[in-house]
């Protein structure tokens, strides 16, 4: 190989695909990085086996080639350097990297060694801008389970209608849905790893433009002309989820976001070890308490807007803050629909696209 590239464009691809190397000491192949000329282009490619994505740049190709090089020791250099442009040249799998101050020799190994990233053929699922899909993901991650007994809770879930993309995530303890109007998509339903929409939230706010659906039987692919992202698609059925999202509520109040967020972190500094702070609400008023034997007790009083009886809930306080946090309006509506039924936390505007449940805590 001996190509000559763009430091700039060299360092977004190696950043992009770093994330996903693998730190495997039984195949060390795939603590690296591959380098592969590609119908005039540079292909920059990297996988742990559960997920796998390329960046291709441009090139000025004088021979092609391919080779695998150590991922940390190739990014942190392009990522340092101070030259423009960068030639690079193989021979016996030891690359040879030069521009107008460095030059520089990285051993590599035989690119036939490194796994090869499956290629999906099938027709697009839909075609979505990538500044939605990163919003979708990010309203929805933090409600993902971390759990190896119940692989099927452990990604988002997403359901392809005929007219719209939903989100959706749980752990249990809470849940989240976001959905977004779209038209004229296949209807399809599958769980991404949580793994791998950690790292698509990451690579979405580098890539511009839209990204294409792609599935197969058991793998899913996100890509544009120059990115692609492959992953596998988490095994099992989703649970059904919407049965749990309450149809009515006894009680609606309206407070400000911002004003119960300030509360709620305070409350959250004298809770016990299950991160409890119990809410009452009456009207015209709400009421945050905490109390904790070994640092004190707290009770605030915030302006809120109660329709309908009295309640008192006690929640887990970091769930409460996850779900403000989603949601991008002034005042928020929090619906009580009953002692141990979830809370439900929605926008105060005419969007129904978010909602938010919690678990109540047994007092």
């Amino acid at each position: 190989m001996k190509i000559t590239v763009n430091q700039k464009n060299f360092k977004k691809a190696l950043s992009l695909v770093e994330k996903v190397v693998s730190k495997n000491t039984s195949l060390p192949i795939l603590n690296n990085i591959l380098l592969k000329t590609e119908n005039g282009r540079l292909k920059v490619s990297a996988t742990n086996l559960e997920i796998g994505v390329n960046y291709i740049i441009g090139a000025k190709i004088e021979e092609v080639g391919q080779i695998a090089v150590p991922a940390r020791i190739i990014s942190d250099f392009i990522g340092n350097i101070m030259d423009d442009k960068v030639s690079l040249t193989t021979k016996n799998n030891i690359l040879n990297i030069n521009s107008e101050r460095y030059k520089t020799q990285i051993l590599g190994f035989d690119a036939k060694d490194f796994p090869i990233i499956p290629k999906i053929k099938s027709k697009p699922l839909a075609v979505i801008p990538t500044k939605i899909l990163k919003n979708s993901l990010m309203t929805v991650i933090d409600s993902v389970a971390v759990s190896e007994t119940r692989p099927e809770l452990a990604g988002v879930f997403m359901d392809f209608d005929e007219d719209k993309i939903i989100f959706a995530a749980t752990d249990s303890f809470r849940l989240t849905e976001k959905s977004v109007d779209f038209k004229n998509i296949q209807k399809k339903s599958f769980i991404i790893p949580r793994n791998t929409v950690v790292e698509l939230i990451r690579v979405a706010g580098e890539l511009e433009g839209d990204l294409s659906f792609n599935t197969s039987d058991n793998q899913i692919s996100f890509s544009n002309d120059d990115f692609e992202m492959v992953s596998r698609i988490v095994d099992g059925n989703y649970p059904d989820y919407k049965k749990v999202i309450p149809e009515k509520c006894v009680s609606r109040v309206l407070v400000k976001k911002d004003e119960l967020d300030k509360t709620i972190r305070i409350a959250g500094l004298f809770s016990t070890n299950i991160s409890d702070v119990k809410i009452n609400c009456s009207e015209g008023k709400m009421a945050i308490l905490a109390k904790n034997s070994d640092k004190g007790e707290i009770e605030t009083l915030i302006e809120a807007s109660l329709k309908n009886q009295p309640f008192e809930v006690s929640l887990n306080f970091h769930y409460l803050l996850d779900g403000l946090k989603i949601l991008d309006t002034e005042k928020v509506i929090m619906e009580f629909t009953g002692q141990g039924s979830p809370l439900v936390i929605r926008p105060n505007d005419d969007r129904k696209d978010v909602v938010y449940l919690i678990m109540p805590l047994r007092n």
